[in-house]
């Protein structure tokens, strides 16, 4: 049994070497990306101002 699994852990690093890492390329952003990226940061800026009033307003 000791034997099977000295030599499972001798074979096993060389059938779990990894592949060369491939950094991604970005790609260029949209015109329709850059339109919904502005209107979900002017959505978010429009609920932190609700946020903000509303605590305010607390007594």
């Amino acid at each position: 049994m000791l034997r099977y699994l000295t030599t499972a852990f001798i074979l096993l690093p060389a059938n779990v070497l990894a592949a060369e890492f491939d950094r991604p390329i970005p790609q260029a952003q949209s015109a329709t990306a850059e339109f919904w990226f502005a209107l979900a940061a002017a959505a978010l800026v429009a609920g932190l101002a609700l946020v903000h009033y509303t605590v305010r307003r607390r007594p």
